[in-house]
C-alpha cells in the first residue's frame, strides 16, 4: 500500500510568508467572507476539512469526529492520526456531528476562523456559524466540492493559496505517477451505486457526475457512463433512476458500492438487478465501514492511504467483466 505521508505540510508552513496578505475575501455559494488577519486557531466542520490544515502543518483547535471508517473509536481516521503523530501533536477536540453541528462545541474552542469547504451546511448553519468565526463555505453546492476545491478553498481561508496550489499538483503528480501500473483502467467507465438494497429494489441510486467520489474514478483513469452524466441535475450529489431503466447502465464497466457478498448474492437473484450487466459479471467493488470505503470519498491525506490499493481493485473488477 502507498504510505507516502504529506511531507510537504511543515515545508509549506515555513514558506507562508509568501502567502496571500490579508485581510482576504473568500467567494462561496452564501456569499463572501472577510478574513482580516491570520488565523492561529483553526476549527473545521464538515467531512475532512481539518486535512487541509494538517497537511499544512497546522493543528486545528477542533473538528469533526469520524463516524465512517473509525477501526478503533477513537473518532480519527487513520490518516490523521499518522499525521498527528508526524506533527507531534495530540487529537484536538473532536465534534461530534451526529445530529448535526454542535455550535456550543464549536464555539468553546475559540477559533478565528472555520473551514467549511466540504460540507452541506445551510444558510443557517453558516449564519449562526459566522457569529462565532468568519467561515469558509463551500464554493458551489453543498457536499459537491472536490478534493482539489476543498484543499484550494481551505487553504486560502488560511493565507496558504500558493500552498494549496503547490498540495494539489504534488497529489495529482502521485496519482498520475501510480496510474502508469493501469493502464488497463483507461476508458473504461465506473459508476459509483448508493442504493441497492434488497428490500427495495425499485430504483437505483447513484452518485452523480459532481460528486467527488465520481470524480476521483475519473482521476483514476476511469469515465463516467454516459446514463449517469445524463441523469445528473446541477449541483446535486446522487441521484436515483427507477430500476426498470435498468438497461441505462449497459456501458457501465465497473460498479463500486457499499456492502458484502451476502448481500451481493441475493441482489442478483433480483431479475431485475440480473439485467446490470456489470454486477452480473461481477465487476463491483464492495466497499465495508472500514477506511478503505471511507477513502473512496477522497480528502488531501487518505488519497496517498488508499490509491495503490483503490487501483489494484479497480484493474481486478474490470479484469473479472474481460474474463
Amino acid at each position: 500500500m502507498l504510505r507516502v505521508l504529506m511531507s510537504i505540510g511543515v515545508a509549506l508552513w515555513a514558506t507562508s510568508a509568501a502567502a496571500q496578505e490579508f485581510p482576504v475575501t473568500i467567494e462561496h455559494a452564501f456569499g463572501q467572507t472577510v478574513i482580516e488577519a491570520r488565523p492561529t486557531r483553526v476549527a473545521s466542520v464538515g467531512w475532512a476539512n481539518h486535512e487541509v490544515p494538517l497537511a499544512l502543518g497546522i493543528v486545528p483547535v477542533g473538528f469533526a469526529r469520524a463516524s465512517w471508517g473509525d477501526d478503533d473509536g477513537d473518532g480519527l481516521l487513520p490518516w490523521v492520526t499518522e499525521k498527528l503523530d508526524e506533527l507531534g501533536a495530540q487529537a484536538p477536540v473532536l465534534f461530534d456531528e451526529g445530529d448535526g453541528i454542535d455550535f456550543e462545541a464549536v464555539a468553546s474552542t475559540n477559533p478565528d476562523v472555520i473551514l467549511a469547504a466540504y460540507s452541506g451546511i445551510s444558510q443557517s448553519d453558516y449564519d449562526t456559524l459566522s457569529r462565532i468565526a468568519p467561515v469558509v463555505a463551500y464554493p458551489d453546492g453543498a457536499w459537491t466540492t472536490t478534493w482539489r476545491e476543498m484543499i484550494r478553498q481551505n487553504a486560502a481561508g488560511l493565507g496558504m493559496a500558493s500552498e494549496g496550489e503547490a498540495m494539489v499538483a504534488q497529489i495529482e503528480e502521485r496519482i498520475a505517477t501510480a496510474l502508469q501500473d493501469y493502464p488497463q483502467l483507461a476508458g473504461k467507465t465506473g459508476m459509483f451505486v448508493t442504493h441497492l438494497d434488497i428490500r427495495d429494489l425499485s430504483t437505483i441510486g447513484f452518485y452523480a457526475a459532481a460528486d467527488q467520489r465520481v470524480q476521483f474514478l475519473e482521476d483514476l483513469g476511469m469515465a463516467t457512463p454516459r446514463a449517469v452524466r445524463e441523469a445528473s441535475e446541477a449541483g446535486k450529489y446522487s441521484g436515483r433512476v427507477s430500476a426498470e431503466r435498468i438497461d441505462l447502465f449497459n456501458d457501465v464497466d465497473v460498479v463500486v458500492t457499499y456492502g458484502d457478498m451476502a448481500r451481493l448474492s441475493e441482489l442478483v437473484k433480483n431479475p431485475l438487478i440480473a439485467r446490470f450487466p456489470a454486477i452480473a459479471r461481477g465487476s463491483v467493488i464492495l466497499l465495508a465501514n472500514d477506511p478503505m470505503g471511507t477513502a473512496a470519498n477522497p480528502t488531501p491525506l487518505s488519497i496517498d492511504y488508499v490509491l495503490e490499493d483503490y487501483l489494484t481493485r479497480l484493474a481486478d473488477a474490470v479484469a473479472r467483466g474481460e474474463g
